[in-house]
């Protein structure tokens, strides 16, 4: 580069050379070209012949032309420096600035997300641990439809027991199979219930698992964004990464870091929701199915207590009908010892009878007449014997009468004991039962 060029393409800048020390006009250079010249292509880059003074003062301009331009470009190298340092650090100083508050306001943002998400986490731990009280519920509920479906079994197999005609199928027949089948569908309806709990479960310990794992980053992020902006220039645990200052491939932007966090909490919620709907919904089943049962159980009481009353009657009325005929069977008893009496009464005239007309026939030839004592005699023997014939057709009807009362007092002693097997198998073996029977609160899923 020419000390011309120098000149005219850099700024003027202060002289380290005053002006009047310059030569004031330029030197014409004048080619030797006489004979002892070395110009021509045959001798090109090497000189044979000594310098004239021009070019020797030439030379010494350029060199001073040359000096000066260095220096001038040294020293305005040298201020550009300065001002680029000076920049610099304010630049980078200003970076940095930037970059810690940028840093400030990530922490921020990373704290109210992370906030946002241990809530949540908190709201749903809470939620799932109030729905595991309603499984609890349920089993209890469960538990306590197995011991109606017990009872009611039982009472069923019990009052298959009964005797003649007393095993019949009667309301309280018809109430127990009614109570079986609504304890078969209340199982049915709380399997099904403590099945979608069972499912609901789950969702929420995976939502809070997602939750967990987004605040697990979220706290690893915050740790390294609270290091990094406490690092300053006299940190001592700073070093060169040269291939740091890169975005990462699998990164997000902060719009889909927001989102991601966001898209989780809403999931969240909509489980938590879901859950406390739930709830709401196992309550409402518990309350009705205990209730449902209770009326039921109240029903079939109703029906054990009328039919016991039916029965209570029914041997009250038996037990005075045994009562008559036994008084009856004595009467019976006495008006055949009676008849026999009077029959047995009966011989004594009728051997006398005998015995005279007997003694009559002995009479000698014409003696032997129809008299009126024989009419009377005989009269009084087929008199005697017409009674006691009598005495006897009534002596075997009131034996008759009295074997039908001795069959109707077996026969009213065998449907009392029925009756009162009836009774003890209603009264005892099912209603004493019974009174085991859950109560509304266990039903309802609590001790």
């Amino acid at each position: 580069m020419s000390a011309t060029e120098v000149l005219i393409t850099h700024p003027q800048v202060s002289r380290c050379i005053p002006e009047e020390e310059l030569p004031c006009k330029p030197y014409c250079m004048i080619r030797n070209e006489g004979l002892h010249s070395s110009a021509g292509l045959a001798t090109a880059g090497f000189r044979t012949a000594k310098y004239l003074t021009e070019e020797w003062l030439q030379n010494n301009y350029a060199k001073y032309y040359q000096a000066f331009a260095d220096r001038d470009t040294a020293e305005n190298v040298h201020n550009m420096s300065k001002t680029l340092i000076a920049e610099r650090e304010r630049l980078t100083q200003e970076t940095q600035a930037t970059s810690t508050k940028k840093l400030g306001e990530r922490l921020q943002d990373i704290f109210f997300w992370k906030s946002e998400l241990k809530r949540e986490i908190e709201d749903l731990l809470a939620e799932t641990e109030l729905l595991l009280q309603q499984k609890r519920r349920l089993e209890i509920a469960l538990d306590a439809t197995e011991i109606a479906m017990f009872i009611s079994k039982d009472n069923l197999q019990n009052r298959e027991r009964r005797q003649g005609p007393d095993l019949v199928k009667d309301r309280v027949e018809d109430e127990l199979l009614k109570e079986v089948d609504l304890i078969q569908n209340v199982q049915g309806v709380l399997k099904r219930t403590l099945d979608e709990v069972n499912k609901q479960i789950r969702k929420n310990r995976d939502a809070k698992e997602v939750l967990e794992l987004d605040w697990s980053d979220k706290y690893e992020a915050y740790k390294i964004d609270v290091k990094a902006g406490g690092l300053n220039n006299q940190s001592t645990n700073i070093q060169f990464h040269p291939n740091s200052a890169k975005f990462e491939d699998n990164s997000s932007t902060p719009q889909t870091w927001a989102e991601f966090t966001h898209c989780n909490i809403y999931k969240a919620e909509q489980e938590r929701m879901a859950s406390i709907n739930l709830r709401a919904l196992v309550d409402n089943v518990l309350l009705e199915t205990s209730q449902d049962l209770r009326c039921q159980y109240d029903r079939v009481n109703a029906a054990f207590h009328q039919r016991l009353e039916e029965l209570n009657d029914a041997k009250a009325k038996l037990e005075y009908h045994l009562r008559r005929t036994l008084e009856q069977i004595a009467d019976q008893e006495k008006n055949i010892a009676h008849l026999k009496q009077a029959i047995k009464d009966k011989e004594a005239p009728l051997k006398v009878v005998q015995t005279r007309l007997y003694e009559r026939t002995y009479r000698p030839n014409v003696e032997l007449t129809r008299d009126p004592a024989q009419f009377s005699l005989i009269c009084e023997a087929g008199e005697i014997e017409e009674s006691i014939a009598l005495l006897q057709e009534k002596l075997r009807e009131a034996q008759a009468s009295l074997e039908n009362l001795e069959n109707t007092r077996m026969t009213l002693e065998k449907e009392i004991a029925i009756k009162a097997n009836s009774i003890f198998i209603d009264s005892e073996k099912c209603l004493k039962h019974r009174e085991r029977y859950p109560t509304v609160i266990r039903l309802s899923g609590y001790q």
